[in-house]
């Protein structure tokens, strides 16, 4: 690998954005690589946006992604990822949950829904992958599992092995929950091909 690759994680807080990004970057490390990883957690006890950017490479001297330089834009949900289009680089790949969780400003009646937000999210992403990740994961039995679903997807998009990721896993998921998130995991790399 010969150059540093920049991946924004959004969404709100609870999705587990912050989990997914930590094991994102231990599978990096494992992998041999540097690693810088930076967080925003905002409101995010309140159902506030959540942003956490990794980047890795040979050699990292910075966690802060500027904007137009995220190479990977993984959306929790929908409105999230709309919300951050401006970190995306000319050229990157977007992974998108398609699931929508309405802000509060919304459901009190202060601003109106989105309209057309399918079109809305092809037009502005038109080679985006949007992956069930919310429903794969109620399927498991485990709504919350859904980041890692999110995960197992975005494994296909990074230079290093799922060694790398399935000894990330056992080093941060309690053993207890071990097994739901591995199949989660395997999930999301199915929904992938």
């Amino acid at each position: 690998m010969d150059r540093v690759v920049n991946v924004s994680l959004v969404g709100v807080g609870g999705q587990g954005i912050l989990l997914t990004s930590e094991i994102l970057a231990r599978a990096a490390a494992s992998a041999g690589l540097d690693v810088k990883k930076s967080e925003v957690h905002g409101m995010a006890q309140r159902g506030g946006s959540v942003i956490s950017q990794v980047r890795f490479g040979p050699r990292v001297y910075s966690p802060i992604i500027p904007d137009g330089g995220t190479d990977i834009l993984v959306g929790f949900e929908r409105l999230e990822a709309l919300r951050w289009r401006h970190l995306l680089a000319p050229g990157g790949q977007v992974l998108i949950n398609r699931h929508d969780l309405m802000p509060v400003s919304v459901s009190s009646g202060q601003q109106s829904a989105p309209e057309d937000l399918d079109g809305l999210v092809a037009r502005l992403y038109p080679g985006a992958v949007l992956v069930e990740a919310t429903r794969l994961a109620a399927e498991l039995g485990q709504v919350r599992a859904a980041n890692m679903v999110l995960a197992g997807a975005l494994s296909h998009w990074t230079p290093f092995g799922l060694e790398a990721w399935q000894a990330a896993l056992r080093a941060r998921i309690p053993a207890r929950m071990l097994v739901l998130n591995e199949r989660a995991f395997e999930a999301g790399r199915k929904a992938l091909g």
